[in-house]
């Protein structure tokens, strides 16, 4: 097979150097992307490497039709080691039209190799291989051409060590047990659903302010924000860029239904006025209109009684102890508030709301028997 450029820049290069790649047992990726000005990133290179002195550029720039690179993607036969993979595999997915399978995430690994579960790539080859790698070009603008070779020697350090980085983490894993655990939740990543972020439903969610309004006013929001969200993909520009938050709470608050008291009642720029006055007041009249009954409930902060909390401090008390044992990033069994709805639902004894929380299946079911054994016993 002949002897490929570091740089691939069209098509018959990038079917020779897939070809190769799926000869292997293991491929790194990653992705260098803009996203300042755009809804979705602009992908302006994807680096691979087959080993540590195999490695290549793709440039999506040049090569428009990245198919053939969805076929190793998608290819179950051949791992692909990525650094906190959601973000890259949401962005490789649009750009072949291919879902990535057999994923191995050296983050999340980490967590299950006695280290943290939050280290950046950096940290984790300095931590493992004793290597600093260069951070002199983390803001470059990777969508200009020609690269550096300043550029070009980053983007290529970013999947050199990956594929010693996973053996190394593997074998630091105590028994088979844990990593079953690990796998169990590498093959979330297999479902788009893991990475693809919040639907545009439940967008009004992730608002900033959100949890300032009644029911009327988060129905309010709820549909604005599904607007906002098909408008800014539409133009592809970023959702703050349409309307910012801040106004969307503003509006939701004061449901103006003219373009006059929306002006007068919210902070919202003329410009933006002019432009989308008769969208917002359209979308507040038509929620106005619906049954109340229809309107989401606010979702209220998890307080825990005197018993509740010490409940939790026992829960993070084994938690700490089993993790220390095992070699287990605690993050990983649960966040804090996850933890305290745990309890919350558990003292309260709603079955049904604790069996939709993710600690009671799969490997932290397992992994926190004891506790829940010894809550049901009382």
């Amino acid at each position: 097979m002949e002897k490929l450029n570091t740089l691939i820049q069209n098509e018959k290069d990038l079917d020779l150097l897939v070809q190769k790649a799926r000869q292997t047992d293991a491929v790194a990726l990653d992705t260098e992307f803009v996203w300042e000005r755009t809804y979705y990133p602009q992908l302006g290179l994807i680096q691979i490497a087959l080993s540590d002195e195999e490695c290549y550029l793709i440039d999506p720039l040049a090569i428009k039709d990245l198919s053939a690179l969805g076929k190793l993607l998608s290819d179950r036969g051949v791992v692909k080691i990525l650094h906190d993979a959601p973000q890259d595999l949401a962005i490789l997915q649009r750009a072949t039209g291919a879902t990535p399978q057999n994923i191995f995430d050296t983050r999340l690994a980490a967590g299950f190799s006695d280290l943290s579960a939050t280290l950046s790539l950096g940290n984790l080859i300095k931590e493992l291989l004793d290597i600093d790698l260069a951070k002199n070009e983390t803001r470059t603008n990777w969508l200009m051409r020609p690269l550096t070779k300043a550029q070009v020697d980053y983007a290529l350090d970013d999947v050199r060590y990956l594929r010693a980085i996973r053996i190394i983490l593997l074998t630091r894993i105590i028994g088979p047990k844990i990593k079953s655990w690990l796998q169990e939740e590498l093959n979330l990543l297999n479902n788009p659903a893991t990475y693809n972020g919040v639907s545009s439903n439940d967008r009004y969610l992730k608002v900033r302010g959100s949890n300032s309004l009644n029911r009327r006013g988060l129905a309010v929001l709820k549909n604005l924000a599904t607007w906002r969200d098909g408008t800014a993909q539409k133009l592809d520009r970023p959702r703050g860029h349409i309307i910012s938050d801040t106004n969307l709470v503003e509006i939701s608050k004061s449901c103006p239904q003219n373009a006059e008291s929306l002006k007068e009642k919210t902070s919202l720029s003329d410009k933006a006025v002019t432009r989308y006055a008769a969208n917002i007041t359209a979308i507040v009249s038509a929620t106005l209109d619906q049954d109340p009954a229809l309107y989401p409930e606010p979702k209220k902060p998890t307080r825990l009684t005197a018993g509740d909390k010490q409940n939790l401090e026992k829960l993070n008390g084994l938690i700490t102890l089993k993790c220390d044992l095992l070699g287990i990033a605690p993050s990983l069994v649960g966040n804090s508030s996850e933890l305290k709805q745990l309890i919350k639902t558990l003292r309260a004894n709603r079955e049904k709301e604790v069996q939709q929380l993710r600690q009671a299946s799969g490997w932290r079911k397992s992994f926190l028997e004891d506790f829940f054994r010894q809550n049901r016993e009382k």
